[in-house]
């Protein structure tokens, strides 16, 4: 999962993309993700889960993937990638920032993806979900990331990034790239524990607001309130 695949059932073009892509990526996110201006929420969350030692399910959503990247990587945590051409590049450049790959998807290839999510989380290495993704809905989130920790006993931790200033992709999730020299606020949630015996649909309700909840109060961190605008005003009067 660690190793980049081999291309040999590509077309020589196919396999020239594939390089470039996966190179030009990983660039254009470690040029950008160096210049942001990061502040963290709810860091503790993560922390106590790494004092214990305690592998998690990460959750968090596809549009916010490009800062995720660069502020989770050399963590070695496994990402479902999906098994296509587009999925090939983007497992590369994940794997660059220290990212595992288990190739598949909810159209594609998923019971083994989830087959190897769980070896993975049976030896301590943490998984993450986009949990919106592949094709949406956007911001509509699927109980695939609930499943495995239910499984496996494990914590599922929202998490959500949200940047000051991006550029807005025309597709189905909106797909946000920040603009260099950024403000980034990364929140994340008190992880969620499934009970064996839980109903899935709670446990996803639960992280469906959960990450709606991240994911308001980062992308109205910046916007000031009519008091403290007020305020702003009188100081620059004076």
């Amino acid at each position: 999962m660690y190793a980049f695949a081999d291309l040999s059932r590509y077309s020589l073009r196919q396999r020239c993309t594939i390089r470039l892509a996966d190179v030009l990526f990983y660039v254009l996110i470690a040029l950008i993700g160096r210049t942001v201006r990061w502040t963290v929420v709810g860091g503790e969350h993560l922390a106590a889960l790494d004092r214990g030692k305690q592998p998690f399910v990460g959750a968090f959503w596809h549009n916010r993937v490009f800062l995720a990247t660069w502020f989770f990587r050399r963590r070695g945590i496994v990402v479902m990638t999906s098994q296509s051409f587009d999925g090939e590049y983007i497992a590369r450049f994940i794997q660059r920032f220290g990212y595992g790959a288990a190739r598949g998807s909810a159209t594609r290839g998923g019971r083994r993806a989830l087959v190897l999510m769980r070896a993975c989380l049976r030896i301590g290495i943490s998984t993450a979900f986009t949990i919106d993704g592949p094709r949406g809905p956007v911001y509509e989130a699927k109980d695939g990331a609930v499943r495995l920790a239910r499984a496996l006993r494990v914590p599922v931790l929202p998490m959500s990034v949200s940047c000051e200033r991006f550029w807005e992709v025309r597709s189905w999730d909106r797909f946000q790239i920040p603009r260099p020299f950024t403000r980034a606020v990364v929140l994340l949630a008190p992880a969620i524990r499934v009970r064996d015996d839980a109903d899935v649909a709670t446990g996803q309700a639960a992280l469906q607001t959960a990450l709606d909840d991240l994911r308001a109060r980062g992308d109205t961190w910046w916007v000031r309130s009519p008091a403290q605008l007020q305020g702003s005003l009188a100081r620059w009067a004076q």
